[in-house]
């Protein structure tokens, strides 16, 4: 099997090598037969290769001949170039030199010079010292001039010395007077910064900097010492000489900011110790100085919280270290307050001689806040943090300074008061200072136990003047008493207008509730508005109590926006108007029911002729008089005036359109006038109602002609005469003309103006002539003219 294998195989590559050679064969035939069909153009080619070679070696000779030429120029251009940069390191090296050199014969001239005003330094410290001995009492040692020429000498080392080290530190150092101020300096005057010479790796400098640092140290500390002394004695000139010292060292921002929280720390500790129990402890035990006896060595320890005993003590103690903390000479006053804003003073006067900016602005730059701003705050943090603690940890802290809470806020403002003859700090009633009220609301723990009491009391107030209920309402006594204690409580806090508007809100929700209590006892029954007998109703009685606590409590009130400012009484009002409101509640429907019965009686007169109705009215207006004694007697006054004015004015217009009206009807008319006036006495308050009455009866008895003359009827309405014009004469009445009743024309005429009455009386007379017409029509004239 395998040699017929290996037998198939050689027959199958002999024939496909044959294959292959037939496919050679006619490959190589149809190459013949192309190169026979296309052999001229075959050799046309060939003759243009030829010339394509031609041309190639003239183009490769071509450039040759250029790098040859670019050879030449870079030898040209290499050789300068390198030489020319040999030469520009070499300049910039000696550049750097001549800088050097510049900068050390600067240091060694202000070296020198420093040397010179240490040695003046030091020949006025001899020479106080020197004063001192021949003068112990004399503590400067100096004289005014020699002391001016000293701080003058100081002022010009520190600016020695500033220079200096911004010679050996570099130029980044000296600030924004060198670059900035010089725009057009270029890289080819002045050496890159990272190329110049440091001078402290010179020695000739490095030798001096032992006696600058010394020099620094003696100037910062002179400079420091006037500044502390011109602090604390607050004079401005020495303050002037130490900034301009300070700001010449460039160090003024940094100085600043130490000082400011110097100042912040001490004021800080001394809020502290204010609310130390342990100091007022020993300060009223040192007090006492209680002999103790020779056996008896036994000591207590330091008490935190005082005894029922020594409750005053400890009081007036810690009052005695308040007061004394807004005192001339206190720490705040002196020691803080003044200190800052004299500082700041002192830098919004000074100024950079060159830029005129003042040192203050210059600081700005660096501080966050101006001086006395950081101190306010500072103040207000240490206040609140200080008093939250205290009233937290002592219950006789929280007791006292809440309960005497106007007391302190007094100290407050009589320290305000002492500043603000030296600064810009203002509190008045009109206007507060961020400052001052910053400070105050660091009080807000104890503004607001004093705010909870004082709301207690007024809520104490309101509760016990309800206290009785329907069973034993209020009265005049009760509704004096809330108005009492609500002044009470705003005369105790109108020396502070923050303080004022907290109480006028605790006020006005003090009112609020007991508007709510009042509206809760009134009785809104029918029986209240009836008016069945001699007696009142107990409805009538319960309300009548309300309503007189009601009247006394709003009426004293209204005294508030006298006596108080506008913003506290604005808060007030509403609660004031509120119990108004709730009075009117009970009274108005009260006279409505009044007014509609008076009414009633005297509209009888149309349909009883001669049968006196007035023995009604007498006996009626006795039941009246029984409801009012049970309301303030100050109101009923007022409300019967409003009564008696409102009969008179019903009963003249329902006798001006009394009709048919004869000579009896006249005199009946009179005699109903006549029992008017002495049913009740004293009209003559009435005014012109009264003078109205009196002139209705002799209108009554006068001719025709006479009615429009303005003589005759000069205390009347033109209402009233038009109506008697019309009652005699044929003409129909106002109240005929739509169909009403005399009491519904009467009512309306009370609701309307008296021109829609007019109009409605011209109305009646459209297309009518007569001689009444005429009169009519000419007291219309009249009353419109007027």
């Amino acid at each position: 099997r395998t040699g017929t294998a290996l037998d198939s195989a050689k027959e199958d590559i002999s024939v496909a090598i044959s294959k292959l050679d037939l496919s050679i064969e006619d490959v190589s035939k149809q190459i013949k037969s192309l190169v026979t069909a296309h052999h001229e153009e075959l050799l046309q080619r060939a003759a243009g290769v030829n010339n394509l070679s031609g041309s190639l070696t003239s183009v490769r000779r071509g450039l040759d001949d250029v790098d040859a030429s670019l050879e030449k120029l870079r030898q040209k251009i290499r050789v300068p170039y390198q030489t020319l940069e040999t030469s520009a390191i070499r300049l910039q090296r000696i550049r750097q030199a001549s800088d050097a050199l510049r900068r050390i014969s600067r240091f060694v001239v202000l070296s020198r010079r420093l040397e010179t005003q240490m040695s003046e330094l030091a020949t006025f410290d001899k020479s106080g010292t020197a004063e001192k001995k021949k003068k112990p009492n004399n503590s400067e040692g100096l004289s005014a001039d020699q002391q001016d020429d000293k701080e003058r000498t100081i002022a010009k080392a520190a600016l020695t010395i500033a220079e200096l080290g911004a010679l050996l530190d570099g130029p980044e150092e000296i600030g924004d007077t060198s670059g900035k101020d010089s725009p057009e300096t270029d890289d080819r005057t002045v050496p890159a910064m990272d190329s110049l010479v440091p001078l402290r790796s010179v020695k000739a400098a490095a030798a001096h900097i032992p006696f600058i640092e010394e020099a620094q140290f003696k100037v910062t500390h002179e400079m420091e010492s006037m500044i502390m002394t011109g602090l604390s004695t607050l004079d401005q000139s020495l303050l002037a000489s130490s900034l301009q010292t300070a700001y010449n060292l460039r160090a003024l921002p940094t100085l600043i900011q130490g000082l400011s929280k110097d100042l912040c720390d001490a004021v800080e500790e001394r809020i502290r110790t204010a609310f130390d129990l342990s100091r007022i402890s020993k300060e009223v035990v040192s007090k006492e100085n209680v002999p103790s006896p020779q056996g008896l060595l036994y000591k207590s320890r330091v008490r935190t919280e005082p005894t029922n005993i020594t409750a005053p003590q400890w009081t007036a103690a810690l009052w005695a270290r308040l007061e004394s903390y807004r005192g001339d000479g206190s720490m705040l006053y002196q020691g803080g307050n003044l200190r800052v804003y004299t500082l700041e003073k002192v830098l919004k006067l000074k100024k950079d001689p060159i830029t005129q900016r003042s040192f203050l602005d210059d600081i700005m730059k660096v501080l966050e806040n101006k001086p006395s701003s950081t101190f306010w705050t500072s103040l207000g943090r240490s206040l609140e943090k200080y008093a939250r603690d205290a009233a937290k940890g002592s219950t006789f802290l929280q007791q006292t300074l809440s309960s005497g809470y106007p007391r302190l806020l007094r100290l407050f403002h009589e320290f305000f008061a002492k500043i603000a003859v030296h600064t810009d700090t203002v509190y008045t009633q009109s206007q507060q200072s961020p400052e001052t009220v910053l400070v105050l609301r660091a009080l807000s723990t104890f503004e607001a136990l004093y705010l909870s009491r004082s709301t207690t009391r007024l809520n104490e107030a309101v509760s016990q003047a309800f206290a009785g209920g329907s069973r034993a309402p209020p009265g005049a006594n009760e509704g004096v008493a809330i108005a009492r204690a609500v002044m009470n409580e705003l005369d105790s806090a109108r020396f502070d207008p923050l303080l004022m508007l907290a109480v006028a809100r605790n006020v006005g929700a003090a009112l609020d509730g007991a508007t709510m209590r009042a509206e809760g006892l009134i009785s809104s029954d029918r029986s209240v508005v009836m008016l069945l007998g001699p007696m009142a109703t107990p409805q009538q009685i319960l309300n009548g109590q309300v309503a007189t606590c009601l009247y006394y409590c709003w009426t004293n009130l209204e005294k508030v926006a006298e006596e108080h400012t506008e913003s506290a009484a604005a808060l007030v009002r509403p609660g004031v108007k509120k119990l108004h409101v709730t009075y009117d509640s009970i009274v108005d429907p009260l006279l409505t029911a009044i007014r509609r019965e008076l009414a009633s009686i005297v509209s009888r007169l149309h349909r009883v002729t001669c049968r006196r109705p007035w023995a009604r009215w007498q006996a009626w207006l006795g039941q009246a008089y029984a409801i009012f004694t049970n309301f303030s007697s100050d109101a009923t006054q007022s409300w019967v005036l409003s009564i008696v004015k409102y009969v008179i004015r019903i009963f003249v217009l329902h006798a001006s359109i009394a009709k048919p009206l004869g000579e009896s009807g006249k005199l009946q008319l009179t005699t109903d006038m006549t029992e008017l006036e002495f049913t009740k006495r004293g009209l003559e308050v009435a005014g012109e109602e009264y003078k109205m009455l009196r002139a209705m009866r002799p209108l009554l008895f006068l001719d025709t002609a006479s009615l429009a003359s303005p003589t005759h009827a000069a205390n009347l309405p033109p209402l009233v005469v038009l109506h008697h014009i019309l009652v005699r004469s044929p003409l129909p009445l106002p109240h005929i003309i739509h169909g009403w009743q005399e009491a519904e024309y009467v009512r309306w005429v009370e609701e309307h103006r008296k021109e829609d009455a007019w109009g409605l009386v011209e109305a009646a007379l459209v297309g009518k002539e007569g001689e009444f017409v005429e009169l009519a029509r000419k007291v219309l004239m009249q009353a419109r003219s007027k």
